[in-house]
């Protein structure tokens, strides 16, 4: 059988190959904290939850056909409501194209943006998956390095140093995955209008938004349509509001690219999932918005826990996240490289980890991911374990005595 070029060049994704290799010594009889998944361990709001029951239990039977294509008229009209709501921005809702998951709305927007030979520009660390969708249509991504200084996100100067005359787009995830940073509000207001005004598209993939540190006037941090409402943004149902496993998830387009939109969605996946879709109604009642902000708040006690932990241990993070529950790890100073470090933390400490390799390359071998959506008792071990383990490298690196 004939591979497609396509799907060998494709790398595997570390974050879920770790995962891989818990689970077996999971299956050995070992307890291993697994700090490699950004998936929080709430699960849907209690009132999803039950809503989903209700649909179950239904009798007689409901049938729940297929929704049109681009989701239930009623979720994006809630999603338009929250909208203005938590950020106080008005978007219509026949902007809104509910999906299945936002890697379904990464794959329609791709699909609607994308030809083959166009040069896209992506901050590297980035989340691998979004690259690889831009790489399956015919894109060359251009991985921009950045750094500690610029919050290891693309910046300004970053972008018109590398902009070239073939560049159609630019995508950016904010806050970031693996590094949980933000773009400062007014930087992503410059760097929009830069790619806007040389006729460029611009992806904002916003998952993590609502999880954000509020700004220094205590106001929620913006979404990117406050500055650009023709940017193309993409959020999900999986990180602020607990349904990982829900597939579930939403694009806010220009008007102009929604009929397409709807012809991509009838073609890959026909719809999303309908009875998810019903059931999310219930996440935007203030009940199902104040369990999330709740989490949030706990998510900010999980961050305090582990920068802690890991300025305790002597690991440094050189950026502190602002929005998305991931710590970016300098282990360098270990004397191992990334992958070595994840592997030996798994196999000898049982502690799971993502090396930076899922996510680029100007810091991958130096820099390992922590995900704080584990339950702080889990986190808690996680770090006794990673000090034991750190303390017994320095041991060992160590000079004997003569």
């Amino acid at each position: 059988m004939k591979i497609s070029q396509r799907a060998q060049s494709i790398a595997p994704f570390l974050a879920m190959e770790f995962g891989k290799r818990a689970a077996a010594l999971e299956a050995e009889g070992h307890r291993v904290i697994r700090l490699n998944l950004g998936e929080p361990d709430f699960g849907a709001p209690p009132a999803v939850r039950e809503a989903l029951q209700r649909i179950a239990s239904h009798t007689p039977a409901t049938p729940l056909p297929y929704t049109g294509a681009l989701g239930l008229p009623a979720l994006r009209e809630a999603i338009a409501r929250f909208y203005q709501q938590a950020h106080g921005v008005s978007v219509s809702p026949e902007r809104i194209v509910v999906t299945a998951g936002a890697s379904a709305a990464l794959l329609l927007l791709t699909a609607a943006l994308v030809d083959p030979g166009d040069e896209v520009l992506v901050g590297d660390p980035s989340y691998p998956c979004n690259r690889q969708f831009l790489s399956g249509f015919g894109a060359e991504v251009r991985l921009v390095p950045t750094d500690a200084a610029s919050r290891f996100q693309l910046d300004l100067g970053a972008v018109q140093r590398h902009w070239s005359a073939r560049t159609q787009g630019l995508m950016i995830a904010t806050p970031s995955n693996p590094t949980g940073t933000s773009v400062p509000p007014a930087e992503l207001a410059a760097i929009c209008a830069w790619a806007q005004r040389h006729g460029a598209w611009r992806i904002v993939d916003e998952i993590y938004l609502n999880l954000s540190d509020a700004q220094a006037d205590g106001s929620p941090a913006p979404t990117v349509l406050a500055a650009d409402p023709d940017a193309c943004v993409i959020n999900s149902f999986s990180k602020y509001f607990g349904m990982t496993g829900w597939r579930l998830g939403w694009a806010v387009v220009p008007e102009a690219l929604v009929p397409a939109m709807e012809r991509l969605a009838q073609n890959y996946y026909i719809c999303a999932s309908t009875p998810a879709q019903l059931a999310a109604l219930a996440c935007f009642t203030p009940e199902s918005i104040a369990v999330c902000e709740g989490r949030k708040a706990e998510f900010a006690v999980r961050r305090a826990l582990v920068l802690q932990g890991l300025a305790d241990i002597g690991l440094n993070v050189p950026v502190p996240p602002d929005g998305a529950f991931y710590v970016y790890i300098d282990v360098g100073p270990t004397g191992l490289n990334a992958m070595q470090f994840c592997e030996r933390a798994l196999q000898e400490a049982h502690v799971a980890l993502t090396p930076g390799h899922d996510f680029g390359h100007c810091s991958a071998s130096t820099h390992v991911r922590l995900s704080y959506a584990a339950s702080r008792d889990d986190l808690q071990e996680g770090l006794d374990r990673l000090r034991r383990f750190v303390n017994a490298l320095r041991q060992n690196a160590a000079p004997h005595a003569g």
